[in-house]
């Protein structure tokens, strides 16, 4: 299930930030890195100390480098949209360890749980991702190569008109 946590990752960035000096690839990274731990069952990437944690690294690495910072601030946002999008609050002893407990959750990740809505999910990943394409103008090569060297959409993306020049 990589789909759904990608592209619905960006587009709520997008939708929420409108900003085009994140580096929205880092926001599908970040979104996607806790699939890692998914055969082992929800882990700690399924908690709020890794994003915070990796927050906390990147405001303190990119010190006095604003450009940068917003750069790299997509990575933990990615990782709190997985939160967000894979419902991982529902898992109360993962989601607020070590607060509550060294104890995970018991049973398998939330990616793992849901059977034919997980289908359903990246389905829906498409549909969005279609959407995206288009809103974003990624058809356009330019536009496209730009978004895939740097993963900066265009600013004329942004704002509440939506049209594309």
């Amino acid at each position: 299930m990589f789909i759904w946590f990608a592209v619905l990752s960006v587009v709520v960035t997008w939708a929420v930030f409108q900003s085009p000096a994140i580096d929205y690839r880092l926001v599908a990274l970040g979104a996607v890195i806790p699939v890692v731990e998914v055969p082992f069952g929800a882990g700690p990437l399924h908690s709020l100390v890794a994003p915070t944690l990796v927050l906390a690294i990147v405001m303190a690495t990119t010190m006095r480098r604003r450009l940068l910072r917003r750069r790299w601030l997509g990575l933990p946002i990615g990782m709190y949209m997985h939160l967000v999008l894979d419902l991982a609050f529902t898992l109360t002893a993962t989601f607020w360890w070590p607060f509550l407990g060294l104890d995970f959750t018991d049973g398998s990740a939330p990616e793992l749980s849901r059977g034919l809505w997980t289908v359903v999910m990246e389905l829906a990943g498409i549909a969005v991702g279609v959407w995206a394409w288009r809103r974003f103008g990624l058809d356009d090569p330019d536009r496209r190569s730009r978004f895939l060297r740097t993963g900066q959409l265009d600013r004329a993306v942004m704002g509440a008109g939506g049209r594309r020049s």
